[in-house]
């Protein structure tokens, strides 16, 4: 493959529109989060995955998972996690099995938080995908994202 290589150029342009949506997306969510709840969408986020995992076997999140479900380095996901526990929206505990595990979990004020946070969130990621569907070179990745459905 050259550098001229039609379909590289295409595959090329393809990324191109899919970075462009994603921070066009990320951008008007983090504005709205911010100005409405003082949350970024790393922090939104991280509540989320966190509010989600459950008590048992399997339920709660090793660092490394809740890394790769916010997209964050592990040193990254743990400067997160400490913020958001000084501001007492999550508390860490050592796992009663395991003395070397530690679990997160949102904390009351923090489900509170992210409860009165997700209309504002899936308010402002409608309104980011239905202006990014006005662009020919966006709408079909945003009928693609549209498309996703959760398995039940």
């Amino acid at each position: 493959m050259t550098a001229t290589d039609p379909a590289l150029t295409a595959l090329a342009q393809g990324w191109c529109a899919l970075s462009l949506l994603h921070g066009k997306i990320e951008a008007h969510v983090e504005r709205a989060l911010q100005a409405k709840h003082s949350l970024s969408v790393r922090e939104y986020s991280l509540l989320d995955v966190l509010n989600r995992q459950h008590d048992g076997e399997g339920g709660h999140l090793q660092m490394k998972q809740v890394a790769d479900a916010v997209v964050l380095s592990q040193s990254a996901t743990t400067r997160l996690v400490t913020r958001l526990e000084e501001r007492g929206l999550l508390s860490r505990y050592l796992c009663p099995t395991d003395r070397r595990g530690i679990y997160t979990e949102v904390s009351e004020s923090g489900a509170a938080l992210l409860g009165e946070a997700r209309p504002t969130n899936d308010t402002a990621l409608r309104e980011a995908l239905d202006e990014a569907a006005k662009n020919p070179e966006l709408a079909p990745l945003v009928q693609a994202v549209e498309a996703v459905r959760t398995p039940a």
